[in-house]
């Protein structure tokens, strides 16, 4: 869906020169792919802002955006403001990954410091946008070991600490399992604090350690969703209040799934919740 005012063949070469040979309708729709890959893969608005407004006067035009928490309106203009183009995109579905996060804030400053050309950023963005997932057996594990670590931290016994790690195996290879078959994310939430959480009280089940109390309590702590949380704090700060709000709002219906399903749990086995 785009509203436009299209760069018309008779604008002036000077025009045509600051783009560096690229209209700004290439422009527009290549800082809006980029603007809803770079928010898909979780990062903050104020992030977002300032990379692509960085990327805009690489190419000696200006951009303004609007930020939703599910779409982005990306308006871009000559710096005379004699010529325009808008365009509305949606944010990219995908898992939030650290390392395409980077990567493109990366590209926005090799734009600026190094004068990268159109045509190579947009080259390197595709290659950018390619990036295989992380090994998913190795996050696996080292989940379970980083929730399995929280359990110690939180006073747990070695014996909880195994349990937890196990618990914490069995929901998070779920969790992937069903991502894989694009599962809705509140289901997934469910079933896994439920799945984690009945397999978390086997220590009082069966009176592993003296702690049990704690595995059951940390082994639903792998889907707590802290970054949206962050996220959405982060755009309060910055005054992106709608997408704040947005972020906000998706991450506490995380987080009632997640008690859903472990209170749910915690029935099942017949544990007490106080």
């Amino acid at each position: 869906m785009t509203v436009a005012d299209e760069v018309y063949p008779d604008q002036s070469p000077d025009i045509a020169d600051n783009l560096h040979d690229a209209s700004l309708k290439e422009i527009c729709l290549f800082l809006s792919e980029y603007s809803a890959w770079l928010l898909g893969s979780g990062a903050t608005s104020i992030r977002l802002e300032r990379n692509v407004r960085r990327m805009a006067k690489s190419l000696d035009c200006e951009a303004e955006m609007t930020i939703l928490p599910r779409h982005i309106h990306m308006t871009v203009c000559s710096t005379d403001r004699s010529e325009s183009y808008t365009y509305i995109i949606a944010t990219h579905p995908m898992p939030i990954s650290f390392d395409i996060n980077t990567r493109l804030s990366r590209l926005s400053w090799k734009m600026a410091d190094e004068g990268l050309g159109f045509s190579e950023v947009r080259a390197q963005f595709k290659e950018i946008i390619k990036t295989p997932p992380a090994n998913k057996y190795l996050v696996l594990f080292l989940a379970s070991c980083a929730n399995a670590a929280f359990c110690r931290l939180f006073t747990g016994d070695w014996a909880a600490v195994g349990v937890v790690f196990m618990s914490t195996l069995a929901g998070f290879y779920l969790k992937q399992v069903l991502s894989e078959k694009k599962i809705d994310v509140r289901l997934i939430f469910i079933i896994c604090a439920f799945v984690s959480s009945v397999l978390g009280s086997t220590a009082s089940l069966f009176s592993f350690g003296h702690t049990p109390d704690i595995a059951v309590g940390t082994s639903v702590l792998y889907l707590v969703p802290g970054i949206p949380f962050l996220n959405s704090f982060s755009d309060m700060l910055d005054g992106h209040y709608i997408c704040a709000f947005g972020r906000f709002v998706h991450a506490v219906v995380l987080t009632c799934c997640l008690s859903l399903g472990l209170c749910a749990g915690m029935m099942m086995m017949n544990l007490s919740m106080f």
